[in-house]
């Protein structure tokens, strides 16, 4: 199970599964009534200022544990992927900058032409990482490896900066005592980590204590979880098989994938939806611009900032994609669905109307984004099959592909020969049915002759 929860498919799913269940459980009269409740039942301890929602608790406990393994992956990506390198590495944080100032841009002037809230600027922002991804996984089979690792390197800077927002633009009172500690406690962690202690018994009990001083700080708790992510170690030294970072991450994933971001998406997507409410999501301008903001501004964004960034600098597109490629990740990048719905819940917090209607915009902005993507990328999906199917074609079967072989005469006379087997093998064939059909035809002529009886 744990295997199966490390794919990002997997995750997909269940956090698709866990959305669904909770517009259905939200939506039916009968269990309306007990989603409230169970989302609003309080637990926790008051003295530690930490007496939450059951919904408070998945938004700033159970996805702190998503951003730390998201900090893990972007700390990978720097030291060992495509982020290593600044000429690959500027391509797709430029589209991650330009993939968050557009939806933003798109989502003010809709508001300011329309007479709405320019409050929820923020919330088309985001692209979520467990969402695209599952789509990317599911739909692109035989896509490069290179446009998952665009992809991922685009949505973990996208969800850092969308919690740098968070931190910065929807923190109302910062208690800097609180705030020492956590920093404190970070430093802590890092120290640990250089001298090489190892032990879930220290780290855990210390993780906890970050958290709970960076939610009481002010701070959203997520950014502790992205902290402690970006500072485990992940090149691996010598006599190790895998870097501390790889291997917290195989151990985390599974919790991340199978219940924290479940639970979040199950108490975060609830939101009751009527015709009306679905027909307001296209009139109103709050909901109107996270969804153009979410389809369009993603879009036009990481498509946009990544060609003029190729055109105007050093930067390149890496030799494995085209254009096309680009602009269908560009699309898919338009699925905001974790964090949306997160900063959704913080930027109208008091009006409990429009975050609902907030919310079933996200809802569907992202479902057309991952439906415009999906066209998008089987298209691409199948042309890339037919290359890898050309390119794994070994007709001669010497092992060796039959395109790396164009300019070697043997492979040409192995060839003749097998095409001259096939030629005397279907020459035969044609004799054959030539004689069968001679002997059918001399077989009728001879019952003819013999006063018309059956042959």
């Amino acid at each position: 199970m744990a295997d199966a929860l490390r794919t990002e498919t997997v995750g997909g799913v269940l956090l698709l599964v866990a959305a669904v269940a909770a517009l259905i459980w939200a939506n039916i009269p009968a269990l309306r009534d007990s989603y409230d409740s169970v989302s609003h039942f309080h637990l926790g301890p008051e003295a530690l200022g930490l007496n939450l929602s059951v919904a408070h608790w998945a938004a700033d406990g159970l996805l702190a544990v998503f951003f730390f393994v998201a900090g893990i992956e972007l700390k990978r990506e720097l030291v060992a992927g495509d982020l290593k390198d600044p000429k690959a590495a500027a391509l797709p944080v430029v589209a991650a900058l330009c993939g968050m100032a557009v939806p933003a841009l798109v989502y003010t002037l809709t508001n300011l032409t329309g007479g709405g809230s320019p409050d929820g600027w923020a919330v088309p922002t985001a692209t979520d990482i467990a969402f695209a991804l599952a789509v990317l996984a599911v739909i692109g089979t035989s896509l490069p490896s290179a446009l998952r690792a665009f992809l991922l390197t685009l949505a973990v800077v996208d969800d850092l900066f969308a919690i740098l927002i968070i931190a910065v633009f929807f923190t109302a009172d910062i208690d800097f005592a609180a705030l020492g500690g956590a920093a404190a406690g970070l430093v802590v962690f890092w120290l640990l980590l250089r001298k090489g202690v190892r032990g879930w018994y220290v780290y855990v009990p210390l993780a906890l204590v970050i958290w709970g001083l960076m939610y009481n700080s002010g701070v959203h708790a997520t950014i502790a979880g992205v902290a402690m992510g970006l500072m485990l170690r992940c090149t691996p030294r010598e006599g190790e098989e895998h870097s501390p970072g790889e291997h917290i991450e195989h151990l985390v994933r599974p919790l991340s994938a199978g219940l924290a971001v479940p639970l979040f998406a199950l108490f975060s997507a609830g939101v009751a939806v009527s015709g009306g409410a679905l027909g307001d999501v296209f009139t109103k301008p709050e909901t109107l611009g996270v969804v153009l903001g979410l389809v369009v501004g993603k879009a036009l964004g990481i498509f946009g900032g990544t060609w003029l960034t190729a055109r105007f600098t050093r930067a390149s597109l890496s030799d494995d994609l085209e254009w096309a490629d680009v602009f269908a990740v560009a699309t898919l990048a338009g699925i905001g669905f974790t964090v949306s719905l997160l900063i959704g819940e913080l930027a109208f917090d008091g009006d409990a109307a429009l975050t609902d209607e907030v919310k079933a915009a996200v809802l569907i902005g992202s479902l057309i984004a991952a439906t415009l993507a999906t066209v998008l990328l089987k298209v691409r999906n199948a042309k890339y099959r037919r290359m890898v199917e050309a390119e794994e074609r070994d007709d001669d079967l010497d092992g060796i592909p039959d395109i790396y072989e164009q300019d070697d005469p043997a492979y040409h006379l192995r060839m003749a020969a097998i095409y001259e087997n096939k030629a005397a093998e279907h020459r035969r064939i044609a004799e054959l049915k030539a004689a069968e059909r001679q002997g059918l035809a001399e077989v009728a002529g001879g019952a003819g002759e013999e006063g018309d009886r059956r042959a």
